[in-house]
């Protein structure tokens, strides 16, 4: 699916992380039952990852608490802008029925005449939430959509500490649970909007590619909810196909909008960790310099991730808000989706 957007502006972005700081070598250490009857090595975690700390909440919050706490920053920080719909696009919701855009909507105490709904796809639910907000502003259905994710990863890296130190599994059974170490907490909003609505210097949404891969769709399986929740993923084949799909569409993505290599000024991708980022950077042929990366204080925060590490490279002027930018989304699934900020 690919896609070119006429008149849509990224009008503004806002995130929120949670207080509390948690190490890698602190959760080493609350393995020290699991890591002494495999006899690993303290250590091993951040080597293996580059993640040296992830951000929590003091006990486990709703996601729309967090999400909502995201989205009034933005609006305060943006004069309150008139919002049209609400989607919410975390991987973590507050329960199966009602949406948790609903519980957002609540919380800002939007007016009524205000549409809302979830959309869910794994890491990419915040990338789909634009297209689909971008799609809605070019018909001429909206002027402005809010799109919200709160991602709370506490309590599954909990409920994972506590099965490694108490379930005799063998290295070989463990390989599945690796990737929930790495998981972090935050929350972020974005609004999209009608460029002619938008400030002056906002970054313009240009072009989306997408390819799926949905053979490999068990490669990472996740159920529960605030209080249970459960996830197993075979990370390196999920690493492997991840990068060979993440190759076809970027050859696609260069192909419709015409960018090279050199085209973006920045790149950025879903923040899962070091062995990721680099392999899917040499993968792509891009130039590391040019990537903006939280996992190393962040983790990976799902959906969150990708926009968060986004507005960071924003404040920090890592780069300028017009200047070509690549966002490289890829979930599993499997499904990546691409998208062009600005001309190049």
């Amino acid at each position: 699916m690919n896609t070119h957007f006429q008149s849509v502006a990224l009008e503004s972005l806002h995130y929120v992380l949670g207080p509390q700081v948690w190490t890698s070598s602190s959760i080493e250490e609350r393995l020290g039952p699991f890591y002494e009857r495999l006899g690993l090595a303290q250590g091993r975690l951040e080597l293996m990852t580059g993640i040296q700390e992830r951000r929590f909440w003091p006990t486990a919050v709703l996601p729309s608490t967090i999400a909502a706490q995201a989205a009034q920053g933005l609006l305060e920080k943006s004069g309150g802008p008139e919002i049209d719909l609400i989607i919410y696009s975390g991987v973590c919701r507050d329960q199966l029925e009602p949406s948790t855009a609903s519980a957002v909507h609540a919380a800002l105490k939007l007016p009524a005449r205000v549409a809302f709904f979830d959309l869910s796809n794994a890491c990419l639910g915040f990338l789909d939430a634009c297209v689909v907000a971008a799609a809605l502003i070019d018909s001429g259905a909206v002027r402005r959509v809010l799109i919200v994710a709160g991602e709370d990863g506490r309590p599954l890296l909990e409920r994972t500490i506590d099965t490694l130190n108490k379930t005799e599994l063998s290295r070989a059974a463990i390989k599945p649970y690796f990737a929930n170490l790495t998981i972090g907490s935050g929350a972020v909003a974005a609004t999209l909007a009608r460029r002619d609505l938008a400030p002056e210097g906002s970054a313009i949404l240009r072009h989306c590619v997408h390819l799926s891969d949905t053979e490999h769709n068990a490669l990472c399986r996740g159920s529960g909810n605030i209080e249970g929740l459960h996830m197993e993923t075979d990370s390196e084949e999920m690493l492997r196909l991840g990068c060979q799909l993440a190759s076809r569409t970027w050859d696609a993505f260069k192909q419709y909008t015409g960018w090279t290599q050199a085209t973006p000024a920045a790149t950025i991708c879903h923040q899962v960790g070091k062995q990721h980022r680099d392999v899917l950077y040499k993968t792509l042929g891009l130039d590391l310099a040019k990537d903006y990366s939280t996992f190393k204080t962040l983790g990976n925060i799902g959906s969150a991730a990708l926009p968060v590490a986004l507005a960071q490279a924003l404040e920090r002027q890592h780069v300028g808000p017009r200047q070509p930018i690549a966002l490289l989304g890829i979930g599993s699934g499997l499904a990546c989706r691409m998208l062009a900020l600005n001309d190049a």
